[in-house]
């Protein structure tokens, strides 16, 4: 399938039209008319054509009845500001992949014979919808969601944003070029073997790919139903993790759904440890090993400790995704179309389907004793390195090179994705600036399950255009390495969050406790002035006392840190805690009140005050 020409969007709607999340939000806030905003999106939109980056695409009168609702929302709430907070995503346009449902839409997935009308949105959709999000077309694919490639669609094959004799990736290949080139603010992909990342790479987007079960799946055609992910792709780590934070959640409708909230961040220790392949499958010929070396340096600046990792257990894991009997459950999906209408099927699609029908029973549970153990193997590779850094991929073809050796170019593609949903695991596919042919370079960063809140954290370091810091633990407390105060954010588990001011501060003996538990650092900030710090003697390790001060008496502010730890582990934590030591209430400088370690008044009797020092650390560095 040969590309058509780049389409780019009018001059005039270019220079007018937001682009990002909060783009729109701001416009909004501003004053702006979501019904003069979206009706020039259709108009700029109508003077190109819609293939092959849509399958469909909303006209202005399409629209019409979504605008009546969009005024009808902030008819009912008393301001702009109200409006964005109860539905944040008003007014802003997005895409999905069509094979994503929507109520009276019809849902393809690039195969017209297989086309229905959907009687409902799939759950995605319908809670984008209310936060009040504007639906404006569906995207097109590699047909049925098999290939990396997107060029397997009867629609066309969309290119890259920046070279049209590229291909733009697949599966979800027109979700990905729509975001790229600015015609929606986000869009909705699928990803089973890395369709929603190696998309996000070829055309310099965030490509988040949650934890499989996060997100509901109810209402999207499978490709392997115990595999597929909804990804999002954005212009900002913050979008993504903002469509994310609205999306993901427990589904009764999706078998399998499993919502899961994880940690804050990826880790708590002083350095993050990022494991890189020891010898990365690269193009030198497109110089993507001297843009892998930008990325690495760029973790080198970052303050991240590098660790080459043997990955050969992953790539094996990964060629079970096709070579294995996974392919039958795209086979279920197609098997009577297969059947009665082959010639419905693209070919190279029907050929890669088509394998299924050579596995037995046998063979499935075989592969599946096989994943598990690799599985199980995989695991202990996070004692390591907390964090994953991969190419997205090793290599981007064009449309000659795809045309020349379909099923051995799309299999290139997959090298670093093809593993991750096979072993449950979350990934952020994010922009790493050009290789020296000019085209865009992107890294996938990979975290265990349940991780997709810690991912988008560290990606917002990633992504930011500010000076770099080094990433030491004292570094969460900087606002670069927050997500924005406003925004919405995935969920994380629930923490308590405590206050300490000795040996279990960053750096000191006993603070391993803390991080062995999942613990974040939160801030470093000091007491209220209402406060006396005490060396207490004969403890091991060194260990301080603190005393709240009564009233009338001379108090000073203590240095403490705050750290949020899971609450599953509290009663693990205090456990640990010997007397006279335990946990009370200790009131911050800014008059909040947080659990925090406290101290029993006789064990203060002919202990040193210290507290002229300000706080521990101080009075170590004195000693």
């Amino acid at each position: 399938m040969q590309p058509s020409p780049p389409l780019v969007p009018p001059a005039s709607s270019a220079a007018a039209r937001p682009r990002t999340i909060a783009e729109w939000q701001s416009a909004y806030a501003g004053g702006a008319s979501a019904r003069a905003l979206l009706t020039a999106w259709a108009t700029d939109a109508a003077q190109q054509p819609a293939a092959p980056v849509w399958i469909l695409r909303l006209d202005a009168d399409a629209l019409q009845p979504r605008l009546a609702e969009l005024d009808a929302l902030a008819d009912a709430l008393p301001s702009r500001v109200a409006l964005l907070q109860q539905h944040p995503l008003w007014g802003v346009p997005f895409a999905v992949k069509d094979n994503i449902d929507v109520a009276g839409l019809p849902t393809t997935a690039a195969c017209p014979a297989f086309a229905h009308t959907a009687t409902q949105s799939a759950t995605v959709v319908r809670r984008l919808l209310d936060a009040g999000a504007v639906l404006v077309g569906k995207t097109n694919l590699d047909q049925f969601a098999t290939g990396l490639v997107g060029t397997r669609s009867p629609h066309g094959a969309p290119a890259c944003v920046d070279d049209p004799t590229r291909i733009s990736g697949g599966s979800s290949s027109g979700s990905a070029v729509a975001v790229a080139r600015g015609d929606v603010a986000f869009a909705l992909g699928t990803d089973t073997a890395g369709s929603g990342r190696v998309p996000a790479g070829f055309n310099g987007l965030v490509g988040l790919k949650p934890t499989p079960g996060r997100v509901s799946t109810a209402g999207v055609v499978p490709a392997c139903r115990s595999l597929d992910c909804v990804s999002i792709f954005a212009h900002t780590v913050d979008d993504a993790a903002a469509v994310l934070a609205l999306v993901e959640g427990a589904d009764a409708a999706d078998d399998y759904s499993r919502f899961q909230p994880g940690p804050a961040q990826l880790t708590a220790r002083a350095r993050l440890r990022v494991g890189v392949p020891a010898t990365p499958l690269l193009d030198a010929a497109l110089g993507y090993d001297r843009a892998w070396g930008g990325a690495l340096a760029r973790l080198e600046q970052l303050g991240a400790q590098v660790v080459p990792m043997d990955l050969s257990l992953l790539l094996a894991t990964a060629r079970l995704l096709y070579d294995g009997p996974w392919v039958a459950e795209r086979h279920a999906v197609v098997q009577s179309l297969l059947q009665q209408q082959p010639q419905a099927l693209d070919p190279t699609v029907a050929t890669v389907i088509g394998k299924a029908t050579a596995f037995s029973a046998t063979d499935t549970f075989r592969a599946q004793y096989q994943l598990q153990a690799a599985a199980q193997a995989a695991a202990t590779l996070w004692q390591s390195m907390d964090v994953l850094m991969v190419p997205t991929a090793p290599t981007h073809p064009s449309f000659a090179e795809v045309a020349a050796d379909p099923v051995g170019a799309n299999a290139r593609l997959g090298t670093y994705t093809n593993f991750v949903n096979l072993l449950g695991w979350s990934a952020l596919a994010l922009p790493a600036g050009r290789a020296a042919a000019g085209l865009p370079f992107g890294v996938t960063f990979i975290a265990p399950a349940d991780a997709d809140a810690g991912l988008a954290r560290w990606g917002r370091q990633w992504t930011a255009t500010d000076t770099p810091h080094a990433l030491d633990a004292r570094d969460a407390i900087d606002a670069t390495m927050r997500p924005p105060p406003a925004a919405r954010w995935p969920a994380t588990e629930p923490t308590l969050p405590l206050a300490v001011v000795g040996a279990h501060l960053s750096g000191l003996p006993l603070n391993g406790q803390l991080v062995e538990r999942g613990a974040t650092l939160r801030e470093a900030t000091t007491t209220a002035a209402a406060y006396r710090l005490f060396a207490l003697p004969g403890t091991t390790p060194p260990k301080p006392g603190l005393q709240r001060v009564l009233p009338g008496e001379r108090g000073a502010a203590i240095a403490l840190e705050v750290w949020d730890l899971p609450l599953a582990q509290v009663g693990s934590f205090l456990a640990l805690i010997p007397p006279p030591l335990g946990l009370g209430s200790v009131e911050l400088a800014d008059g909040r009140h947080v659990h925090g370690f406290v101290c029993e008044a006789h064990a203060l009797v002919g202990a040193s005050d210290i507290t002229h020092h300000g706080g521990w650390r101080r009075y170590l560095a004195s000693r």
